[in-house]
């Protein structure tokens, strides 16, 4: 399994809001993704919203 990472500040990040309960704010960072993290396979518009960014091709 690959080590999972942060990279960034984690405020903001789709599985904090998660477990937080904060899914009208996910759906809102995910409308139109255009990342995938690496860790979790969350799906989000900004690289700033994942703790591993990869772009989705």
């Amino acid at each position: 399994m690959a080590e999972q990472i942060c990279k960034g500040d984690h405020k903001g990040h789709l599985c904090l809001l998660a477990s937080q309960d904060k899914f009208e704010e996910i759906k809102m960072l995910a409308k139109n993704p255009k990342f995938i993290c690496f860790n979790c396979g969350r799906v989000a518009d900004s690289d700033k919203n994942v703790c591993n960014p990869m772009p989705i091709d």
